[in-house]
């Protein structure tokens, strides 16, 4: 026994002695874990290292890919083996031609610059379709009647009686829908597939099902909503008038392979069974009608009798172009119990969950059969305390009331405790109403709600000495998510629409904060979907129409230029980049043709939703104008196009000289009138000449202390207010702007008991009142890069070289900014003791840091600093604490 546990001692210890000091983690197949079911023939291959040895770097890699997970492990990839003397982390492939339906395993080893080699960490993927012609079977639906409200539900029997080893469901959509398999729903998404422009693409979702598929005998169940496809609501943007807009259709292709190795697909067609049932009627706009007096129980279970349902009408599919989902799927996140609860009579309650969400209700009740509840969803309360929709139904334009504005209508089957929740749609609120037709008894647990979005891993974490800020940047997040349902939206009551320029002002909030790289390469496949030959894009994307005549100049549609490279920036992956180089060339040419004598442009929306002063559209449209020409020769270089990149780096040059002789004072250094979006956009993006930048920030300060040391922008400028003047040596004086707590401010509202961000500074205005929009967001992003300092490095980007410049304000006493990088957590923070300051910085592995400090630090980990290089200090990976005296 003593020898036994000797033994196994040594094992042990010698075990951990050989351990390697680097490890791989996070490994990722376009940029997600484990994908299931994508289509790209190319895929990207990406990594980090985790090690708590300092100064570590990767200096080669080795790369398996094959079929066999053994032989993988093997070190004997059969479709690919690279090895590659490489720092790099994003790898991709380039091996032998994928195969549609098949899981591939990869490996990946690397070798640090101290000799040692890592152990093989292997993780998967599988392809899907591949190819649209991979498809088999029909669409099917049920009726070719856009105006009948029920949803249609189908059903069909599929007998098994051999042993399956392997079963994967691709199914897509026009419309939404859930699939159900023996009487469950498969998988935890809703809303699925995300919205596109039907009529050009459209996306499918792969469920691995093998579980489900060892009964001899299963039922499959598909119920279809709406969505945007047949939206049969009614308001300013005419959806219900899609050129594409039909009845609900699926397609569905289930791939069984049996442990004989022979393969069966199970296909729709016109065999499949159809009738309508209790959700009767559903708007991913408004609402959704449930009567549960007309459930069909055991509609999706075997030995159901469906002899009184139609068979499945055949179709046509909405577009040619069938293509994986290969995003983070949107699902019921979180739920909230109310805060409160307040009965007004036996029939109306009010519910308060205390903050502001998007996404649907649970109700549970009990009642009489037949019994109407309507449980209306608002974020605001009247004087009297009712519920008011008044801020968020300004555009809806309803011909009755048989679509209530986020009113779900729900009739009792009298079956015991019933519960409902939305299965095709989702809405904006804090506050929800109960009303019924009979009196009902609720408590405080009768309703649940349930943030919704798309479910991004969170990448970033802001902690700081003042509550205020630690709200704002919490309340961001919160409009963020509550914004994100496979595309970026402005709000998710009222419109539900993706708008560009709210996008583009807050890509940095949405990079800092969240892995949201998928989301974005999906929504600029949307704006190739969207340009039009002219190179013209519409304001809103996806849209049917709508936007290409009104509110879509640079200022907003710089999204085609701004997204693609500040995902490069932020990932250091340029495919985004590179799909989106012609549509931009494309585009910046269109402006260059409609452009005025001058070279400017006014097309555009401006500097939307104003405190007061209104900066003239000509100049921002013309500065984004400038952005996207600066971007384009920019990527050209990055690319090899070397005529494009000089010729639209002319073409920026001048919009800069006719930019400056228009609106700039080289005497006064004044820009237009001097307001505050003038002077820090030109700062912001570059237009300020070397001599003149000081002076210009100067003016920008007094601008600002002239307003009481308050905000005095619109959308555009709330990008730019802040970061120009931590910019450009006034960062004391943006972080006071930031954490002002009158109005007009960021705090203004939060003391005002917002959780979410408004879409108007005065929170008593008249009109664009929404309390759940993402429009004045940049101020998160803000304080990652403005505060905390972490900056993407153009010529290493992907933070393969972390920037540092923080600035240690007056006014908090500790900061901390985190952000979870392509090579692992980078941190910036510090502490304020008595006259000394301590900052800490920490540099994931692969990568380095350059860090520049306003005042000159006195040690370094420990040692004394004698001279700082004005170039700024290179540091290696790991820890770095700085000493600096007052």
């Amino acid at each position: 026994m003593l020898t036994a546990l000797l033994l196994s001692f040594i094992s042990t210890f010698t075990a951990a002695e050989k351990k390697p000091t680097v490890e791989l983690t996070n490994l990722q197949t376009e940029h997600l874990e484990k994908a299931l079911g994508i289509d790209v023939e190319n895929p990207r291959f990406s990594w980090q290292m985790i090690t708590e040895v300092e100064a570590v770097k990767q200096v080669s890699y080795r790369i398996y890919v094959g079929e066999d997970s053994l032989q993988v492990a093997n070190r004997e990839g059969s479709s690919w083996k690279i090895e590659e003397n490489s720092s790099s982390h994003l790898v991709v492939y380039n091996g032998e031609a994928l195969q549609p339906f098949t899981r591939y395993y990869w490996a990946v080893e690397i070798i640090d610059n101290q000799g040692n080699k890592t152990d093989l960490n292997i993780s998967h993927f599988e392809t899907g379709m591949m190819k649209p012609e991979n498809w088999k079977g029909d669409w099917i639906t049920d009726t070719d009647d856009i105006n009948l409200k029920p949803a249609p539900y189908f059903r069909k029997e599929v007998h098994n009686l051999r042993k399956v080893v392997s079963a994967r469901a691709y199914i897509t959509s026009a419309g939404l829908y859930e699939l159900y398999l023996n009487g469950e729903k498969v998988g935890d998404h809703v809303l699925d597939p995300i919205y596109t422009r039907f009529d050009k693409r459209n996306l499918y979702v792969t469920y691995d099902v093998t579980s489900q598929f060892q009964n001899e005998e299963v039922t499959v169940g598909v119920i279809l909503g709406n969505g945007w496809y047949n939206h049969q609501s009614t308001a300013v943007w005419n959806f219900d008038k899609a050129g594409w807009r039909a009845r609900p259709k699926f397609c569905l292709n289930i791939r069984l392979i049996y442990s004989d190795g022979s393969v069966q697909t199970i296909t729709t067609d016109d065999s499949w069974k159809t009738a309508l049932g209790p959700v009767i009627f559903n708007s991913i706009y408004t609402a959704e009608h449930y009567n549960a007096e007309k459930e069909l129980n055991g509609w999706n279970q075997g030995g159901y009798e469906d002899a009184n349902w139609a068979n499945a009408i055949k179709t046509s599919a909405p577009s040619n172009n069938i293509v994986a989902q290969a995003i983070p799927p949107i699902k019921h996140v979180e739920e909230i119990k109310p805060v409160s609860m307040r009965k007004i009579s036996s029939t109306q309650y009010i519910f308060d969950l205390g903050r502001n969400i998007a996404g649907v209700t649970r109700l549970q009740v009990k009642g009489p059969k037949g019994t109407t509840i309507r449980v209306t969803h608002s974020e605001q309360l009247d004087s009297a305390g009712n519920i008011d929709l008044s801020n968020i139904v300004v555009h809806y334009r309803p011909h009755d009331d048989s679509d209530p504005f986020q009113t779900d209508i729900y009739t009792l089957s009298g079956a015991g405790v019933e519960s409902f929740t939305p299965k095709f749609n989702y809405k904006g609120f804090q506050y929800v109403e109960v009303k019924s037709t009979e009196p009902i008894a609720l408590t405080k647990e009768s309703i649940t709600g349930i943030f919704m979005h798309s479910d991004v891993r969170a990448q970033g974490h802001i902690s700081t000495s003042n509550g205020t800020i630690n709200k704002i940047w919490e309340a961001t997040n919160a409009s963020y998510l509550s914004n994100l349902f496979g595309y970026p939206t402005d709000c998710p009551q009222r419109e539900k629409n993706g708008w560009t320029g709210d996008a583009h002002i807050n890509i940095e909030t949405g990079l800092y904060n969240f892995d949201a790289i998928t989301i974005y390469e999906k929504w600029m496949a949307d704006h190739r979907d969207e340009q039009r030959e002219n190179g013209v894009l519409p304001s809103i994307v996806p849209t049917w129409g709508w936007g290409y005549d009104w509110g879509n100049g640079p200022d907003w549609t710089s999204t085609i230029a701004i997204i693609p490279w500040e995902l490069y920036q932020f990932y250091g992956d340029d495919r985004a980049l590179e799909e989106m180089y012609l549509p931009l060339k494309k585009y910046v040419d269109h402006i260059t043709e409609v452009s005025q004598e001058d070279g400017l442009t006014d097309r555009g929306l401006g500097d939307w939703v104003p405190v007061k002063s209104k900066t003239p559209r000509e100049l921002t449209s013309s500065i984004y104008y400038f952005v996207d020409a600066s971007i384009l020769s920019k990527a050209a270089l990055h690319f090899g196009h070397t005529e494009d990149h000089k010729h639209y780096q002319k073409l920026a040059d001048d919009l800069k000289i006719a930019i400056n002789k228009k609106y700039l004072n080289p005497e006064t250094g004044i820009y237009g009138s001097g307001f505050q979006t003038e002077l820090s956009a030109a700062l912001y993006w570059g237009l300020v000449p070397d001599q003149l930048q000081k002076k210009v920030a100067t003016n920008l300060s007094e601008a600002v202390k002239a307003a009481d040391n308050h905000i005095d922008v619109g959308l555009l400028g709330t990008r730019t207010i802040l970061g120009a003047l931590s910019k450009y040596g006034h960062a004391d004086l943006a972080y006071q702007v930031a954490s002002q707590e009158t109005y007009p401010s960021w705090g203004w509202w939060i003391v005002n008991g917002a959780t979410t961000l408004y879409e108007n500074w005065d929170i008593n205005a008249s009109s664009d009142i929404s309390r759940n929009h993402i429009m004045f967001g940049a101020i998160s992003g803000w304080l990652y890069s403005g505060i905390g300092g972490i900056l993407t490095d153009e010529q290493a980007p992907g933070f393969k070289n972390v920037i540092l410049k923080p600035h240690f304000v007056e006014g908090l006493s500790e900061f901390e900014a985190s952000h979870n990088g392509p090579f692992g957590e980078i941190v910036s923070k510090w502490k304020k003791k008595g006259n000394l300051l301590e900052y800490q910085v920490i540099i994931p592995p692969n990568s380095t840091g350059s860090v520049y400090l306003e005042a000159e630090p006195t040690s370094l980990n420990g040692k004394e600093i004698k001279t700082v290089p004005v170039n700024g200090i290179t540091l290696e990976s790991g820890t770095h604490t700085f000493i600096i005296e007052d």
